[in-house]
Parts: structure tokens; sequence; C-alpha cells
């Protein structure tokens, strides 16, 4: 409006009856005070400067009553938007993948790879739950033979449970016969991709490009072992704290936390979802209940049909 004024010599009153715009709304300076938000959004993506403003809404939500209308506003007004590179279209013929409807139904497998200040290179084991995007193990070191991988493995099961399958690609610590006769012995299936597939096993490919995009590009690592502590602080982190979208922005742990909320010694349960007698409490996790849908049915004696949720 003032560089029509300034440009045509002409008075406000006329230019703005011939904008069909009010004087009063010409001449409006908003009041509002966004001074505390823009600082405390400024800290946050100096910590998460690749988190968009839906995942610093969540984290601004904790410390003050904020819309995320507003959030988003401030958050381009500073020119925070994060810069996303535009990929290629490829055409792919896509594969059905298998629908889990539980935790420790199939866990995914893969490495990514960085190097040190000193230039020594070093390589991440990457283990996830593709049900609970937890990530059971993310495991640090210069190597990985398939003694260590299974090494690994084996704490994670003590910690989460075994897995029915575990999803992989074609690479010699997970094709070899060690790897192969340890699956046999823990009665565990593997799934191995095609070659040059890497879409086959999308979840932990995904896992990935997070570790490379929000740890590995924007850490220094001194060494091996400032890599294993900063490695395994972001692990902590994305398990119990980073919100995920897929999940409806809960973090990986309080998804887990939410489905096992069913008891297991209520591990059938009536198909209209009213809990059991005597543990009111049982059936209000909302991701069991989002689930039974896919659990099989199951008869009764008295000719009732009940679901079974294997946990």
């Amino acid at each position: 409006m003032r560089r029509l004024l300034d440009e045509f010599k002409a008075s406000e009153r006329h230019v703005c009856e011939l904008m069909a715009v009010p004087r009063s709304s010409c001449r409006y300076r908003s009041r509002r005070d966004d001074s505390q938000l823009e600082q405390r959004l400024r800290e946050l993506a100096r910590e998460h400067p690749r988190f968009g403003y839906r995942r610093l809404h969540l984290y601004l939500r904790e410390e003050m009553v904020v819309n995320h209308k507003k959030v988003q506003r401030v958050y381009r007004e500073l020119g925070l938007t994060v810069k996303r590179t535009r990929r290629k279209r490829l055409s792919r013929i896509l594969r059905p993948q298998p629908s889990l409807s539980a935790p420790n139904q199939e866990w995914g497998i893969d490495f990514a790879s960085d190097v040190t200040g000193g230039g020594q290179r070093f390589r991440v084991l990457s283990v996830i739950d593709s049900f609970t995007k937890q990530c059971p193990v993310l495991e640090t070191s210069s190597s990985f033979p398939s003694r260590r991988v299974t090494r690994e493995l084996e704490r994670a099961i003590a910690a989460y449970g075994k897995p029915q399958a575990i999803r992989c690609d074609n690479g010699p610590e997970l094709t070899s016969r060690h790897f192969l006769a340890w699956a046999i012995k823990w009665k565990i299936d593997l799934v191995h991709i095609q070659p040059g597939k890497p879409t086959q096993n999308a979840g932990v490919e995904s896992f990935n490009g997070k570790l490379r995009d929000e740890c590995l590009n924007v850490n220094w690592f001194w060494n091996l072992f400032d890599a294993r502590r900063k490695i395994s602080d972001w692990r902590t982190e994305y398990n119990s704290r980073r919100p995920h979208s897929s999940l409806g922005y809960l973090n990986p742990d309080e998804f887990a936390r939410q489905w096992r909320f069913v008891s297991p010694s209520y591990l059938t349960c009536r198909t209209a979802g009213q809990p059991p007698q005597g543990d009111p409490d049982g059936l209000r996790c909302t991701a069991a209940l989002t689930r039974l849908s896919a659990c099989p049915e199951i008869p009764n004696q008295e000719g009732e049909t009940k679901k079974e949720i294997r946990l």
C-alpha cells in the first residue's frame, strides 16, 4: 500500500476506495508479542535442525499453550523451514508388504556407515521393529562380522523378546553359515530381499535416513568412542522422546507401552471390546482396539465369537 501511494502520488483514502479496502485495515498494526515463542522456537530448531514445525509444536506444547497454526506462522517467518531436495520420480513395480498386527512379528536389519574426524570409517548396525518402530539395536563399530551381529541380536531378544522373522539384505554378514545356523537354532524366519531392491526393507531404510539426517550429518565425531556415545544418545531420544508420524505422533516406547497395556493374562477378549471383569483397564489401549480386526476369530463352547491377541 505504501508503495502505491509513493508511486502514483495518490491519497490513502483514494487508494483504499479503489482497492475496496477499509482504511482501518490499511492502518492496522499488530500488537502481538511473539518474542518468547520465537526465542524458544530458535532454541528447539538449533537442537533439532531437521524437525519440522509439527514435531517442534509437540515440544512447545509441553512448555506453553500455543496453537500449531501460530507455530507454523512464526516458524516460517523465522526462516526455519527445512530444505528438502526433490527426487526424480521412478516407475516402480510395487510388491505387497505383509500386514503386521503386533510387536515382534518382523524386525528389519541394515547397516549405515560414516567416518570420524580422524578419517576412521565405522559402521552402524540398525535393527527396527517394523510394527512399533522401536530400535532394539543401534550399535557402532569398525566392523560387524556375523558373530558380532548375532551377539547383538541375542541381547535385543533378551530385552524386547524374540521376533518371528527378520528382514534383511544379502550382505555377507547376513548370508553366512553362522547367521543362517543361528536363525535355525532360534527358530526365526529370514526374509532376504531381492538384490538391488532396498524398498523391500523400507522400514529400516527409512530409519537409516532419519539416523543420517538427524545424527550423522549434524555431528562431528572425534573418534569411534565419541561416535558410539552420540549415536547411543540419539537412539535413546528416538525411542523415548522423538514423535513418530506413523504412530499418531507418539514416540515408539509410548506406542509399545500402549500396545502391551493389554494384560498377558487376558489374551482373549470379546469382539465387542468390553474389558474382562476384575481388570477394568485391560482393554483401554487404543492401539489394541484398533488392531482387533486383524486378530483371528475363535468361537468358544457357548457359541460366542472371541478374538485372540498375541503379544
